[in-house]
C-alpha cells in the first residue's frame, strides 16, 4: 500500500485560493468565507476568476473552470485551495487536470460532494485532502464547530469528534486509513481510474436529494464491486432531504438501505455521523489514519498523528 503523504500545514500569512470547479456562485455568497479565512484565520486569500463567471449552470465553460482550478494547482505560493461549493461540474475537468507541478509544491485541496471526484483523484496520486466545508458554507448558521475542525486539519492540530451513539450502531474500535466521500459520485468513480481501493480502510459515506430507491442502487454498486466486503469500518454520515416514491413506497429509509447491504459483514458502523450537505460537517483527512471508537454511549472519532511529507 502506498503512503499517503500530507501537504505543509498552514500557518498565519499563508494563501489559500478560492475557486469553482463544479455549478455557478454568487460572489456574495464567498465574502463571509472570505473574511473568516482573512480575519479570523490570518490567511492571504487569492479569488479565482470562476467566482465572478456562469455558464448555464456551471461556474464557467469546463477549459475555464479547468484553467482556474490548474493554475492554482500550480502555484507554488498558494498552500492550500478550497472550493466555493460543489454542485455539478468536477467529473468533466478531473482527466484534464495536471497535477505535476502539485507533486512538486503539494497543497491541501478542500471541498465536498462533487469535490469528492478530485479529492479521490490526490488520494490516487499519494496525497492526503480535506473533505471539509467550502467557501460557500463555512460561516452558515450552526457550522461553527464543523469551520474550527477545518482550522485545526490546516494549521495541524488533532480534532477530536464525540457524540452520542445512535441505536443502530455497530459497536468495536478500529484505527485505519481514511477514505470516502459522497456516495453518489464513489459509485460514479467504479470503473474509472479514480477509482478507489475500500480494502482494510474506514469508509464514510454521505448525501442529498437522492431517491431512496437510488440510494438502494448506489449501495449494490458499492457493493457488488466489493467496496463494502473488508472495510475495517463504515461511517454513515447524514443522508438529507432524501425523497420517495408517493405510490407505493420503497419501504424503508436511508439507514435501514445501508444497514440491509452490510448485514452479512461484522466490522464496527456509525450512523448519524456529522459529516454531509450540513452545517455541522466536520473535516475528514482522507488517506490520515483514524481513530474509531464505537461504545455503548458514546462514539470517539479521531485522527492519529501525521507529519507532513
Amino acid at each position: 500500500m502506498t503512503k499517503i503523504l500530507l501537504p505543509p500545514f498552514l500557518k498565519p500569512g499563508d494563501k489559500i485560493g478560492i475557486v469553482a470547479p463544479a455549478s455557478v456562485i454568487k460572489h456574495e455568497d464567498v465574502i463571509p468565507g472570505i473574511e473568516l479565512f482573512k480575519n479570523v484565520w490570518g490567511l492571504e486569500v487569492v479569488e479565482g476568476a470562476t467566482l465572478k463567471s456562469s455558464f448555464h449552470q456551471f461556474a464557467a465553460t469546463d477549459e475555464a473552470r479547468l484553467a482556474d482550478l490548474q493554475a492554482m494547482l500550480d502555484d507554488p505560493s498558494i498552500n492550500a485551495v478550497i472550493a466555493a461549493r460543489g454542485g455539478y461540474g468536477c467529473s468533466r475537468i478531473v482527466d484534464q487536470l495536471n497535477f505535476d507541478k502539485f507533486l512538486e509544491s503539494p497543497k491541501w485541496v478542500i471541498g465536498f460532494s462533487d469535490l469528492t471526484v478530485i479529492l479521490c483523484q490526490i488520494y490516487k496520486l499519494g496525497y492526503a485532502s480535506l473533505h471539509a466545508p467550502m467557501a460557500k458554507s463555512i460561516t452558515t448558521g450552526g457550522s461553527e464547530d464543523a469551520a474550527e475542525s477545518l482550522r485545526q486539519m490546516l494549521f495541524g492540530e488533532s480534532p477530536v469528534y464525540s457524540f452520542a451513539n445512535h441505536p443502530l450502531n455497530r459497536a468495536g474500535e478500529v484505527a485505519a486509513e481514511l477514505v470516502g466521500g459522497n456516495l453518489c459520485l464513489l459509485a460514479h468513480l467504479i470503473g474509472s481510474e479514480t477509482e478507489i481501493d475500500t480494502d482494510g480502510k474506514i469508509l464514510f459515506i454521505e448525501d442529498i436529494n437522492e431517491y431512496l430507491y437510488n440510494l438502494d442502487r448506489m449501495m449494490i454498486q458499492l457493493k457488488r464491486a466489493g467496496k463494502l466486503s473488508n472495510l475495517a469500518g463504515l461511517i454513515v454520515g447524514q443522508f438529507t432531504d432524501m425523497k420517495d416514491n408517493k405510490h407505493p413506497t420503497f419501504g424503508k429509509d436511508s439507514n435501514e438501505i445501508i444497514l440491509e447491504h452490510i448485514e452479512e459483514y461484522n466490522y464496527p458502523v456509525c450512523f448519524d455521523f456529522p459529516v454531509g450537505h450540513v452545517s455541522d460537517n466536520r473535516a475528514m483527512g482522507i488517506g490520515l489514519t483514524a481513530s474509531l471508537n464505537i461504545g455503548a454511549e458514546i462514539v470517539e472519532f479521531s485522527f492519529l498523528s501525521a507529519v507532513p511529507a
